[in-house]
């Protein structure tokens, strides 16, 4: 097994996170996955909720399909066949996904618009993974259902409510759930894997959908104002920070589809503002009210793939944000340490169906935050919603795909976007950050050029390029590419080019819901917060060496590959 440096590699998160997602599944309701965790209760304990059924399944199924590609491992295999048996199980004969009636709490049946977009993106991976004509089957009737049910109107479409139900609009528990026809929630939402499904299969009804939402969302609703800030009336659930982020990701997406600079332009300054409202290192607000002081793991994701698709339109500086991300808070988000975590050591005080003590630490290792603060995967402040749920099934998906799109924009063709390790059938990337300033390229084909990007923090003077016993720094002529990146022209299969760059260390104050944290850096890596958490800390357990450490680990390289 070969010997590369003991940094962070996302495929191997996704390997740890699948613990969770095989851990949530509760054998006594027939796999239905626990949605939340309580990991500060004595015991600790795991519960379900009404986002049990198409939405926990959506996410829990596509995090299944993603790790399988980045790790290619097929060990979750049976956890991935019964989340998508129980999925298919929840369509009804309209083409919708439904939830099941829960009588005794005063859940009926219906089909959540939440809960579509997760099916579909899960339908839609499990399409462009396995090209299984049952999922193109399913996807068909599901884009036709929600075309059919959408109100159309001569210069909009849009959801009249949360809810459909199998006797049509509305449903009177979207009164219950304080849900307002809101139109990021429902249908911007749905433009990322709509278009998605549209570009691997030319259905034509997805595309139009994609259209008649992105206008809805830009010309009609007013959920983003005109300087790009969320709307935080209460009708849009006050600015929530995950869907109006999912939102500006499809946007994005349909903007570079249809070439509409101006779309790009709208797409960009509001994400500029979100920027503004999280931390550089990643954390963000749940929403502009009482959510504020937590941060949901689906929006930093939502932060990661809106970022990966600008960087990829051409907007290369947000490689540099989602770099920034995926090495702080995404992986500081993952739950490894349990020593803090009490489990009961039998079901005795279990209440069948609704919650369990029993193994709740162990089986929710490798998941992400649900609601958590800054510097601590617990968010207990007194402010806000106070102490809410610690893991929720939507971000253990979530962070499944925040690692698939970081680890899948790494390498795009000739370019090295991202400085982590990666391997790909023309090149394998083994990064010494933030140990060294280091990145090896060991080039497994003959190629004209390779590019990489090359932080701004590294500056150019000092960078230096060494192949074999030959090398030439960042003040040479033709050393860079038109676009910035770092030009290597000709590479030879067998070759292992070395990039070596200063590594500086800086502070930044950074203000999260009123409160300032004093941050350390080590290039793009947090290496201490100030203050510390109190449950289970983030960022204080990191240590930086002299040089990498090193480690024996075989690295995936996909004999496919295939994007989103």
């Amino acid at each position: 097994m070969p010997e590369i440096p003991d940094t962070v590699l996302l495929e191997e998160r996704a390997e740890l996170a699948m613990n969770a997602v095989a851990g949530l599944p509760d054998a006594g309701m027939g796999g239905i996955p626990y949605f939340s965790a309580d990991l500060l209760a004595r015991p600790a304990t795991l519960q379900h909720g009404d986002w049990d059924w198409g939405s926990s399944h959506g996410r829990l199924l596509d995090a299944c399909l993603l790790a399988r590609q980045m790790t290619g491992k097929d060990t979750w295999r049976e956890v991935e066949d019964g989340f998508r048996t129980r999925l298919i199980g929840f369509f009804g004969a309209d083409g919708l996904s439904y939830r099941q009636a829960r009588p005794e709490r005063g859940w009926p049946a219906n089909a959540n618009l939440i809960d579509q977009r997760a099916v579909l993106l899960s339908l839609t991976t499990w399409f462009v993974s396995d090209g299984d004509p049952e999922a193109r089957k399913l996807v068909d009737r599901h884009v036709a259902a929600l075309k059919r049910i959408a109100i159309k109107e001569r210069d909009v479409w849009f959801y009249p409510a949360s809810e459909y139900t199998p006797e049509g609009w509305p449903s009177p528990n979207a009164v219950a759930l304080h849900l307002a026809p809101d139109p990021a929630s429902f249908s911007g939402r749905l433009i990322m894997p709509l278009l998605r499904y549209h570009q691997a299969t030319g259905n034509e009804d997805a595309l139009e959908l994609c259209g008649w939402f992105a206008r809805l969302i830009v010309h009609k609703s007013g959920v983003f104002h005109e300087d790009g800030s969320f709307n935080a009336a209460r009708a849009y659930r006050s600015g929530h920070f995950h869907t109006r982020l999912g939102t500006l990701e499809g946007l994005a997406r349909y903007a570079h589809h249809t070439g509409d600079h101006e779309l790009t332009a709208f797409v960009r300054r509001s994400y500029d503002w979100a920027l503004g409202q999280a931390t550089a290192f990643g954390w963000t607000p749940g929403d502009l009210a009482d959510q504020r002081y937590e941060h949901e793991s689906c929006s930093l994701v939502d932060l990661i793939g809106t970022g990966t698709t600008l960087a990829g339109s051409g907007h290369s500086a947000y490689w540099g944000v989602v770099e920034r991300f995926l090495r702080n808070h995404l992986v500081e988000s993952q739950l490894l340490d349990l020593s803090w975590v009490e489990s009961a050591p039998d079901s005795s005080g279990d209440e069948p169906g609704w919650t369990t003590h029993v193994r709740v630490g162990e089986r929710v290792r490798g998941a992400f935050a649900g609601y958590g603060a800054p510097n601590d995967f617990v968010c207990d402040v007194e402010l806000g919603r106070g102490h809410t749920a610690d893991v929720q099934a939507c971000c253990v998906g979530s962070g499944v795909r925040g690692l698939f799109w970081g680890w899948n924009s790494i390498v795009t063709g000739n370019r090295i976007n991202l400085l982590l390790t990666r391997a790909t059938k023309q090149v394998t990337v083994l990064s010494h950050l933030p140990h060294e300033g280091r990145v090896d390229l060991d080039v497994h084909e003959d190629l004209p050029e390779l590019r990489m990007r090359v932080p701004d923090w590294a500056g150019y003077a000092k960078v230096r390029v060494i192949r074999g016993t030959e090398g030439f720094d960042g003040t040479q002529a033709g050393a860079w590419a038109p676009d910035g990146y770092l030009s290597i022209p000709a590479p030879r299969a067998g070759e292992r080019v070395t990039v070596t760059f200063p590594v500086p260390e800086t502070t930044s104050t950074e203000v999260a819901a009123g409160r300032e944290y004093q941050v350390r850096w080590r290039g793009d890596d947090v290496i201490g917060i100030s203050p510390e958490g109190t449950a289970r800390p983030m960022y204080s357990g990191r240590k930086v060496h002299p040089t990498a450490p090193r480690r024996n680990y075989e690295l995936a390289r996909p004999a496919k590959e295939w994007t989103w």
